[in-house]
């Protein structure tokens, strides 16, 4: 039985962020570039892309730039806002025939205009997708989610739009970054490192972690099952006893 078959439709993870890592090394290992290995990402990019829709996974966020990575050399920085925009271009009508819409999250207003403007353009020619979201993590990080949304609850507040004792967990949540999409059940983690590096802060807090050695250009449809059917096999409790999840 291929991997494929032992996952259980019926208890799909609703929402899988992954965390890409490993990209820069994975080309250092072959004597390229850094920039090669980001490049040689793409495929696996639509590979898990491809299969998260074909299995039925509604949303999938991936971790493509942090607002740390803007601290990385400035040729590399460059190289991952052309690969950005050109894989825009190139990707778009793939989506499009896979029923895929494009969402970004993050803050990309520090990222090039014409980058800027490509993403727009995708994600406008994406907007009927209904199959699957793609949720893009650009220039993002937790903290900075979260600031932010503090910030505009204490404009709120300041305004008098928003009564402070009014503040609970789900009028936080809608103003996040992530708003209206569920928290990842699963987070995967690809190059061995074992951190989540200042991602989905808030709504990582009961995600089902798994961390894989392979670099991500190696990760491919066989390795998503994998960690698929290892989340399945993980008892949920949050915060219950067992007895009282099996009842």
């Amino acid at each position: 039985m291929s991997l494929k078959d032992q996952v259980n439709i019926e208890r799909l993870p609703k929402h899988i962020a992954v965390i890409m890592d490993g990209n820069g090394r994975w080309a250092k290992e072959r004597g390229k570039p850094r920039i090669f290995g980001h490049q040689s990402a793409i495929k696996s990019v639509r590979e898990i892309n491809e299969a998260c829709a074909e299995l039925g996974v509604s949303y999938l966020t991936l971790y493509a730039f942090s607002t740390e990575n803007w601290k990385r050399p400035v040729d590399e920085v460059k190289g991952l806002m052309t690969l950005f925009g050109q894989t825009m271009r190139s990707e778009a009508s793939t989506l499009i025939k896979n029923g895929i819409r494009l969402r970004v999250t993050g803050d990309v207003e520090r990222m090039p205009q014409d980058t800027q403007k490509l993403l727009d353009e995708t994600i406008e020619r994406t907007k009927d997708g209904s199959r699957m979201v793609l949720n893009l993590a650009l220039s993002y990080s937790g903290r900075w989610e979260i600031t932010e949304a503090a910030r505009r609850i204490a404009q709120e507040a300041k305004k008098g739009t928003l009564d402070p004792e009014a503040v609970t967990e789900d009028v936080f949540n809608t103003h996040l970054a992530t708003a209206g999409m569920p928290d990842p059940e699963l987070l995967i983690r690809t190059s061995g490192e074992l951190r989540i590096s200042n991602f989905l802060l808030w709504q990582l807090a009961y995600s089902e972690l798994y961390f894989t050695d392979k670099y991500w250009p190696d990760f491919g449809k066989e390795d998503l099952y994998e960690a698929i059917i290892n989340f399945q096999h993980r008892e949920r409790r949050f915060g219950k006893t067992s007895e009282q999840i099996n009842k």
